[in-house]
């Protein structure tokens, strides 16, 4: 136990250490990668109140986080850039929708069944990277409709025939799809 105590206590005090350090630099990056997060931790809002405005960058990659909140969402809407790949994420609040400046979003490595949808209501949006999921339908004509949509990443997904059939002819962005049954390489 005191060890576990010991390891939640060094993760505790990474996470403090990088707050400080995007509050202290002023830096517009905001980096808990590997924190061992189960959510995002509530007393941060606090720390980054007065310059949460300049955060254009979070990355929450490689955590243990099952969900995000929509305060998450609404108090960081000046994000440009959202990492959240290699969690246990399976949906994404409907504030996602107050992103209006985002413009790249990496979902790889979590548990999506169902495509963000919140998602295709972002006008910056330029890329999504929803690699390794369990997504079979993807919401082609949304997608297509999107102004500012460069790529999707679908890779290692279990697409439907339908989606390989419609997409490609509806869009204009690049949509990539590994062959169908292909298995992700192990970790």
């Amino acid at each position: 136990l005191a060890c576990m105590l010991k390891k939640m206590g060094e993760a505790v005090a990474r996470v403090a250490r990088k707050v400080n350090e995007t509050v202290e630099s002023g830096s517009d990056t905001l980096d808990l990668a590997e924190c061992k997060l189960v959510s995002f931790p509530i007393g941060i809002y606090k720390v980054l109140r007065n310059v949460t405005d300049q955060i254009h960058l979070i990355t929450l990659a490689n955590n243990e986080l099952k969900s995000l909140t929509s305060k998450f969402m609404t108090t960081f809407c000046q994000l440009r850039e959202l990492r959240l790949e290699g969690n246990f994420l399976h949906r994404l609040p409907n504030e996602v929708s107050t992103l209006q400046h985002l413009k790249a979003i990496d979902l790889s490595r979590n548990q999506f069944r169902d495509f963000p949808e919140q998602l295709t209501t972002l006008p910056a949006l330029e890329t999504i990277n929803l690699e390794e999921n369990d997504i079979v339908d993807v919401p082609v004509e949304k997608l297509a409709t999107m102004p500012a949509l460069r790529s999707v990443n679908l890779r290692f997904n279990p697409l439907s025939p339908e989606v390989r059939v419609i997409a490609p002819p509806l869009i204009k962005f690049d949509m990539l799809v590994s062959p169908e049954g292909a298995r992700p390489p192990p970790p």
